[in-house]
């Protein structure tokens, strides 16, 4: 089982698109992956989910990933999260 934090880096937060590509790369694992934020754990395998929890940007928060491919989905997140989400122009 892995605990990974990320920081929310792009200016929008965690809107509908950023929540796809999260849903996105959880429903490809073969790990359960869960996100807790603000004291709320959720299934980060449905979009509705990540969209009620409203992120803003600069948050942290961590995802609980366990399963046998937990590290790779851990680094696809690492890399989405710090490239913003394919978002702001850099």
């Amino acid at each position: 089982m892995i605990h990974h934090k990320l920081i929310v880096q792009n200016t929008l937060g965690i809107h509908a698109r950023p929540a796809g590509h999260i849903v996105n790369i959880a429903s490809s694992a073969q790990s359960s992956v869960d996100l807790l934020y603000s004291g709320q754990k959720v299934n980060a395998k449905s979009i509705l989910n990540l969209m009620m929890l409203a992120i803003e940007p600069g948050a942290e928060v961590e995802f609980i990933i366990n399963g046998p491919d937990e590290q790779k989905t851990a680094d696809d997140l690492t890399e989405l999260f710090n490239n913003k989400f394919y978002e702001d122009a850099t």
